[in-house]
């Protein structure tokens, strides 16, 4: 098995922080089977995985029977490359090394110790201490910041997709990102973002703020996911998946 297949099965089958995980687990099932169901409903014929690290997200999309166009943004030079070799012969996974936010500017992108936790934030233990080995900065990488709003339209004419899904990971920079996306937000058809329930981050937007922010923005909740095994009796985070309204067509009855 290639290097970079063997890091990616190793980090599907391993949660963060935990040491030990039970295959065909509730938490690893129900986020494969909402976006398997709401990728076909809303016939989503791109994604874009913002937040890549080395490809866990996209190769579950490719297990799900997703056969449409990725574009995944990473900024972290050698986990990008990573990446790169994942996306070898697939000409429909695109390969973007770029840092995403709501403006473009120099910025100072902390790679941690976990290159999963890697963020433009610096790290925050004050609300739990599971993380704080993992969540460590080994080193800092300079930046310049791009938008989404810059980079949607050139890419949009380059491979013509027409109902794109916005997946955001971004560890505690979503909110960022969406708002980047100034008037193109809404060219989305879903979308699938972080929410945090104790922050591990400076000036990460809690859950809720996050949530009415993609409510003002035009979205509606769809569902409520795990995105790792959770680390009992403490639940951290979940995923929300939202879709827009104006791509949904409702089953003739």
């Amino acid at each position: 098995m290639a290097s970079w297949k063997r890091q990616i099965v190793e980090v599907l089958s391993k949660p963060l922080g935990v040491t030990f995980t039970r295959k065909g687990a509730a938490w690893e099932l129900i986020e494969p089977e909402q976006l398997e169901r709401f990728l076909a409903v809303f016939r989503i014929d791109c994604v874009f995985d913002v937040g890549a690290n080395i490809g866990q997200y996209a190769a579950r999309l490719r297990e799900i029977g997703f056969k449409g166009l990725i574009v995944s943004f990473e900024p972290n030079p050698d986990v990008a490359q990573v990446l790169r070799n994942a996306a070898r012969g697939d000409d429909k996974w695109v390969v973007e090394e770029l840092a995403l936010d709501e403006i473009s500017r120099p910025l100072t992108f902390n790679v941690m110790k976990s290159s999963q936790f890697s963020s433009l934030h610096e790290p925050d233990h004050t609300g739990v201490a599971t993380f704080v080995e993992l969540n460590a900065v080994e080193r800092r990488i300079d930046v310049t910041t791009q938008t989404l709003d810059t980079v949607f339209p050139a890419l949009h004419a380059k491979y013509k997709f027409s109902r794109p899904f916005l997946k955001m990971d971004t560890q505690g920079h979503d909110v960022a990102v969406a708002k980047g996306a100034g008037p193109y937000l809404v060219r989305f058809a879903g979308l699938q973002s972080e929410l945090a329930l104790t922050n591990l981050y400076k000036d990460q937007p809690g859950f809720a703020e996050v949530l009415e922010f993609y409510k003002n923005a035009g979205f509606r909740l769809s569902a409520l996911v795990p995105n790792n095994a959770g680390h009992f009796p403490d639940l951290n985070e979940v995923d929300c998946i939202m879709y827009n309204p104006s791509f949904y067509e409702p089953p003739a009855s």
